[in-house]
């Protein structure tokens, strides 16, 4: 049984002192509680170490989890959550990311599938924060995060937000890639399926986060998503087609919109045909989105396509970068 099997949950962390409790306190709270949690502290200056060590010594009084952090400055999040994996003192390793609030039974449910005889993967979900604080951050949530009936569980590749594997298939996967800063649990996702892995779905299993407060912020995190897919050289298809989209195809549609103005509205339902899984998400599937008043949804509405071209265009600008990194790397790169 898998209740019998001792579990590790590891995390890297990098500046979290606003938000590491919250991920600690919902893993002590969890009904299936983890036999130990190892961090990895990547150099933190905001006293993230200090604030997980008392931490520790508080929750050592309510239950048996034993919790470890090791400093390692300088570290990347792959490097951080290997060194955390080899610290680990068990088989079966659950992994998530500061940042995130963990429901209850995520623990449980994600490591349920480990009583099946064969299984050594088993993939999670997440969903954004069921309280955001703004229309902003519901609209974020609803333009870029699928739903669970979206998904195709055997193609659907994990966040390490919410994984669970053996350390032996950790091994045969050859860890997580440390030559890269971003996507790197894609490429570990690769290396599993490579090695012959398939992932048991779970979409219990659930960590719950708060999406980016800003376009700005926003903005950096898909330029260094779209940089990391450049330097693992992932999705350039999926890249190529948005250069064409934004490049060729809607210039030449505005243009001919101008000329004939009932094109306009064909070019007017191709954006909407665009931004139709972020509507039907905001409208049907966002618990956020109908509590709000009627001028916070009508903002929620209109930050949809905002966000969606701003994701857009940092990809558009980060991928590049990535590429040039990796012809100017290849050598050093391993996947």
């Amino acid at each position: 049984m898998t209740a019998d099997r001792p579990v590790s949950v590891v995390m890297t962390v990098f500046n979290e002192a606003d938000n590491i409790e919250t991920v600690l306190r919902s893993l002590l709270a969890q009904t299936r509680p983890p036999d130990e949690i190892v961090i990895v502290d990547g150099g933190s200056t905001d006293g993230t170490p200090t604030l997980i060590e008392k931490f520790g010594r508080t929750a050592a009084l309510a239950g048996p989890t034993r919790l470890h952090c090791l400093v390692q400055p300088g570290a990347n999040i792959s490097q951080g959550r290997n060194a955390a994996i080899e610290a680990a003192s068990y088989e079966l390793i659950a992994v998530t990311d500061a940042g995130v609030k963990l429901g209850p039974d995520w623990l449980e449910n994600l490591t349920a599938p480990f009583a099946q005889p064969g299984v050594k993967v088993v993939a999670g979900f997440f969903r954004t924060d069921p309280d955001p604080s703004s229309p902003f951050q519901i609209a974020m949530g609803a333009t870029i995060l699928p739903v669970e009936d979206e998904i195709q569980p055997e193609k659907f590749l994990p966040s390490s937000r919410s994984v669970a594997f053996t350390r032996s298939a950790w091994q045969a996967a050859g860890g997580y890639p440390e030559w890269l800063d971003y996507c790197e649990d894609l490429i570990f996702d690769l290396n599993l399926k490579e090695k012959g892995f398939s992932f048991a779905w779970q979409p219990s299993a659930l960590a719950y986060f708060a999406p980016r407060r800003s376009l700005k912020a926003f903005w950096r995190q898909y330029y260094r998503y779209a940089r990391g897919d450049g330097k693992a050289n992932l999705f350039f298809k999926r890249h190529l087609l948005r250069y064409a989209t934004y490049g060729v195809v809607a210039p030449v549609g505005l243009a001919a919109a101008r000329r004939k103005p009932w094109l306009g509205l064909l070019f007017v339902g191709a954006g909407l045909a665009y931004l139709r899984q972020p509507y039907r998400r905001l409208f049907f599937r966002n618990v956020g989105f109908k509590e709000l008043a009627p001028p916070a949804k009508a903002a929620a509405i209109l930050w949809v396509p905002v966000i969606r071209a701003t994701g857009d265009l940092a990809k558009m600008c980060g991928y590049p970068p990535g590429l040039a990194w990796r012809k100017q790397h290849l050598s050093n790169v391993t996947g």
